[in-house]
């Protein structure tokens, strides 16, 4: 049976307000083929989005769906969670929302490992808002806010996830939808705190910029850029340089924040002091 999209997207609003060609379309794409994989009722699926062009997606989605404040989504996201702990909470967020201004909720949603599915569609750029540089920016590239060239580090945004503690990581680009639904599913299903970076393109504020022009310059730069983690463990360092390993990259047990919660919330009732021996992860 032909799978019926319709049932998943809110149609009264197609077509999406995205450029021709972006990659937001196909990453969608992927997220309600996994949702529909995983089996999850839509009335239990929550999806938070901020502003930036990822802010567009709880348009777009027909489930339960919050569009935020800029940096916001994870806030958002955790009080949705523990008032709701059956409910299914995908964050979408931009690279510039999820770690410039909306970097330190980020880094306590993983800290603290509670259920959400965190995505972070990664173009590189502040792309709603014409081009300033963002935390994942390439050094040298050309933008407004960077007019002889960023100088900026970028930021790694998968290590930064596993160094907060988030027990799921995972990096996949837009131009292998399969291997994204693939990747979002065994994510979806983890219990705790799942961290994506999506790489997409963004060929109209960064390409054309930047000599890619049009959308399949700036998917070949993506690809050029991006390495399957198994070739990039047989890499040595210096070749590792300026690449970034794709697939699960993380996948590690520990408590979730909201089953924590609850023991809270006994120890309240019973009038009992949580102690350090009472958690299942010591620091």
């Amino acid at each position: 049976m032909a799978f019926n999209y319709d049932e998943y997207l809110r149609t009264d609003k197609m077509p999406t307000l995205w450029c021709w060609g972006c990659g937001d379309g196909v990453i969608l794409k992927s997220v309600i083929r996994a949702i529909e994989k995983c089996g999850w009722d839509m009335d239990k699926v929550c999806v938070v989005s901020g502003i930036g062009c990822s802010g567009r997606f709880s348009s777009y989605i027909n489930c339960n769906t919050v569009h935020t404040t800029h940096g916001r989504t994870v806030a958002y996201a955790t009080g949705i969670k523990l008032a709701n702990p059956d409910a299914h909470v995908i964050c979408v967020a931009g690279d510039g929302d999820g770690l410039a201004i909306g970097g330190n909720h980020t880094i306590h949603g993983c800290r603290r490992n509670i259920d959400i599915n965190f995505i972070l569609i990664n173009n590189f750029i502040y792309g709603l808002t014409n081009s300033q540089i963002s935390p994942t920016t390439p050094q040298g590239m050309w933008c407004v806010s960077a007019q002889y060239g960023n100088i900026d580090p970028t930021f790694d945004a998968c290590r930064l996830a596993e160094g907060a503690g988030a027990t799921f990581v995972a990096r996949e680009t837009m131009l292998d939808p399969k291997k994204l639904e693939k990747v979002l599913v065994a994510g979806f299903q983890h219990k705790g705190f799942s961290f994506f970076d999506i790489m997409s393109n963004c060929h109209v504020n960064l390409g054309r910029k930047n000599k890619m022009g049009d959308a399949m310059q700036n998917l070949a730069w993506i690809d050029s850029i991006t390495i399957n983690k198994k070739k990039y463990d047989e890499l040595s360092e210096a070749e590792q340089l300026n690449k970034f390993p794709t697939g699960i990259l993380k996948q590690v047990e520990a408590p979730e924040y909201c089953e924590l919660y609850d023991k809270v919330i006994e120890a309240a009732q019973n009038k009992k002091k949580i102690t350090q021996d009472d958690f299942e992860k010591k620091i």
